[in-house]
Parts: structure tokens; sequence; C-alpha cells
């Protein structure tokens, strides 16, 4: 079973930054596949970035390409999603989901909902205009 704590959202004005932040529990962090979506009011939720167990390969939506970086710290049982030059259309809450633990070998990303075991509580991110 792994918990999953997302921290950093909050109402920033458009063109601000973000870092958002999940702490994940237990010891197999490392291999766990990660991922954030978000989802706004009344829309289902949708994939935003991607990250593989080893962090070297990334993967994200393309409307947040170049804006959002996902970046992971095995030493510490978190990944982060680094938001820059925020619209107020990135205005949802924001999930950090991770994938059952996988011992294979190789490097994958994950971007279905429904790739993902365990998900967070979410964070509120609110773009003011």
């Amino acid at each position: 079973q792994v918990e999953l704590l997302e921290s950093g959202g909050g109402l920033v004005q458009a063109g601000g930054s973000l870092r958002l932040s999940c702490a994940a529990s237990g010891r197999t962090f490392s291999f766990n596949a990660m991922g954030w979506f978000r989802q706004a009011p009344g829309k289902e939720r949708k994939f935003v970035a991607a990250i593989s167990r080893s962090g070297d390969i990334t993967f994200y939506e393309d409307s947040v390409k170049g804006r959002f970086t996902i970046s992971r710290d095995n030493a510490k049982n978190t990944v982060y999603l680094q938001i820059d030059s925020l619209k107020p259309e990135d205005t949802a809450v924001y999930y950090c989901a991770a994938r059952r633990s996988e011992y294979f070998r190789g490097s994958y990303v994950y971007t279905k909902v429904n790739e993902y075991d365990y998900w967070g509580q979410g964070t509120q991110v609110t773009v003011s205009s």
C-alpha cells in the first residue's frame, strides 16, 4: 500500500509559478512509476505528466509542454511538478498518482487514469487572470 500526500497548491496570478510536491509512504518508491493528473470543476480527470521509476523518462500532455516539469527524488520518496507560466486554464485540483511497484528491466511511463493504483487527495491550484 502506498499513501500519497500532495502539497504546494495555492492561488497565483497568471504568469506565476508553483512547485507541487507529492510525498509517498513505503519502501518501494523507486519501483513506482509516478504521474500527475488534474481535474477542473465539472470535468474528468486528465493526464498532465509522468515519470519513470528511475526518472530517466518523462512525458507531458501537449498543452503543458515547456511549462511543466516533472521530477523525482527517490531518496526522499517525493515527486515534484514545477509549473511555470501559469494560465487561468491550469486551474484545477492536481492529483499525484503512483503505479504499483514493478521490478522488470526497462523504463516506462503511463498516461491513463486506470494505469495507476494509488492516488493522493489532491491539491488545489487556482490561477487568476
